[in-house]
């Protein structure tokens, strides 16, 4: 070999050296990169999983705030007008229905008596049948009858006891034929069927036959009742009042989607005939305890024990509420929110 050669090779076999900056990680290093790496992953998975499951459980608060809101606010409504005619005559209440005690009915909502009427889990309720289809109230929930008037505004002009016909002194698109109706004044308060109304003269007809369900059994309007076809004649003056009557059963039921509701069994006018029907009105409503409190006593007391319906003026309703969302508790078996919600109502025409 010459001399170049030898140079030449022997430049191959000299180490080429790298720079700092250049070179690549250790085993080690890249270990602990990774490691670091996995938990800052962790530590951000647990903030968003803990945000999520705050968020999830405060929406599933405030579903049930809501529900127990909306189911105080009309199951309140209906246990404050219970009795009230408009008029403040709580005892002089004239009933001239065919169903009424006075026609030998025993249907709960024609029963002016049943203004408040409530039943214990195990008892049964008239109203509603207990099981376990659609509509049908649960077993060992209470439930609660109230009657009274629903609004006012409608006032007489003129009343004909003879013809049966009432005179209003306004139109209302809110009357017809099979309406139950309540009409008052300060000597007494009448309960009665509308049997024809006449929207052109505002005028309606109060009078006797089976042109409605379930009818009357007179067109007197006096009180005390007397349940034959002239009765006991009464003529209610100018600006006596009228209201349409009302009847609810509210209890727990089975609703469509396999859980529990908060029905109302309301009174529904079919073509002049009238019954009573059950509509879902709060869903996520899984139980309803009342207690009641009696006039002179100091207590609430369950259904079982009043021993006079007519002397109670407050009512004590607790709610268990659940909510829509589930997975909310963070148990090994998650389950949605529950809540017990309870709030006290007076019937504001029997408190002093």
């Amino acid at each position: 070999m010459n001399r170049v050669t030898e140079q030449l090779m022997a430049g191959r076999r000299r180490p080429v050296v790298t720079p700092r900056g250049a070179r690549g990680l250790t085993l080690v290093e890249l270990m602990v990169a990774m490691l670091l790496g996995l938990i800052v992953i962790g530590v951000v998975l647990s903030v968003f999983l803990a945000g999520k499951q705050s968020f999830r459980t405060n929406f599933a608060v405030g579903e049930v705030g809501d529900s127990g809101r909306i189911a105080f606010e009309l199951l309140g409504r209906d246990i404050r007008q219970a009795g009230l005619t408009g008029c403040g005559n709580l005892g002089r209440v004239a009933n001239v229905l065919n169903n009424s005690p006075a026609g030998g009915g025993t249907a709960w909502w024609a029963n002016w008596s049943n203004a408040v009427m409530g039943y214990d889990g195990g008892s049964a309720d008239p109203a509603t049948t207990t099981g376990s289809a659609v509509g049908q109230r649960v077993g060992g929930t209470d439930s609660i009858e109230l009657v009274s008037t629903a609004g006012s505004g409608l006032s007489v002009a003129s009343h004909d006891p003879t013809s049966a016909t009432i005179k209003l002194n306004e139109a209302s698109a809110s009357l017809q034929p099979g309406d139950i109706v309540v009409v008052c004044d300060p000597d007494h308060a009448a309960i009665t069927q509308i049997t024809n109304y006449n929207s052109a003269n505002v005028t309606l007809v109060h009078n006797t036959g089976n042109s409605v369900s379930p009818g009357n059994c007179s067109k007197g309007l006096g009180y005390p009742t007397q349940c034959a076809t002239v009765g006991n004649t009464y003529t209610f003056g100018p600006n006596s009042q009228i209201a349409l009557f009302s009847a609810d059963d509210w209890f727990i039921g089975n609703n469509p989607a396999g859980g529990r509701s908060l029905y109302r069994a309301a009174l529904d006018n079919a073509g002049g005939t009238i019954s009573p029907t059950a509509q879902e009105m709060v869903r996520g409503v899984t139980d309803m305890q009342i207690l009641y409190h009696q006039r002179s006593t100091n207590n609430f007391v369950a259904a079982g024990t009043v021993t006079s319906w007519a002397d109670i003026d407050a009512v004590q309703v607790t709610l268990t509420l659940q909510s829509d969302t589930q997975r909310v508790t963070t148990d090994s078996a998650p389950q949605p929110l529950t809540r017990m919600l309870t709030s006290t109502f007076t019937l504001r025409n029997r408190v002093s």
